[in-house]
């Protein structure tokens, strides 16, 4: 529980408050939240906690069109600026094809199915991409489709 120190030094609890090392389990699953309420589609969470400084969590998801992938990251802005976190500006706008979000202990990559079997960050992390994606993923690594 997060504590505020009084004039005379006595802690005291601040009700709804969160503690600083729950904060990146928050912001992921207003995330996951968020991104299910606007339909996105084969999301993968890949815990970087011990592997990289630079996030806690790293989350990539597919939507269906470009629109939908610049709806998705609007929504995902607005909604962390309410829990208190500035997410900046998205960077991948005009074109919508993979959006990147940086919630600060959580990045958040969205993408158009195409461009996502096509660059496959999972695999960068040792994560394979979902089954629905493997049949795109085939043509850009010169095998045939399976």
């Amino acid at each position: 529980m997060t504590q505020i120190v009084s004039a005379e030094n006595t802690p005291q609890p601040v009700a709804g408050a969160v503690a600083a090392q729950d904060m990146p389990e928050r912001t992921l699953e207003l995330i996951l939240s968020v991104l299910d309420e606007d339909k996105a589609e084969d999301t993968i969470t890949i815990d970087l906690r011990g592997k990289t400084s630079m996030a806690d969590y790293l989350v990539v998801t597919t939507g269906r069109s470009a629109r939908q992938v610049g709806a998705m990251a609007d929504h995902l802005v607005r909604r962390l600026r309410d829990l208190g976190i500035h997410a900046g500006n998205p960077e991948g706008y005009p074109q919508c094809d993979w959006v990147l979000v940086d919630g600060g202990d959580v990045i958040v990559h969205l993408f158009r199915p195409e461009v996502r079997a096509f660059y496959c960050i999972e695999k960068m992390w040792g994560v394979e991409p979902p089954a629905s994606l493997k049949a795109l993923t085939a043509g850009f690594d010169g095998g045939p489709a399976q």
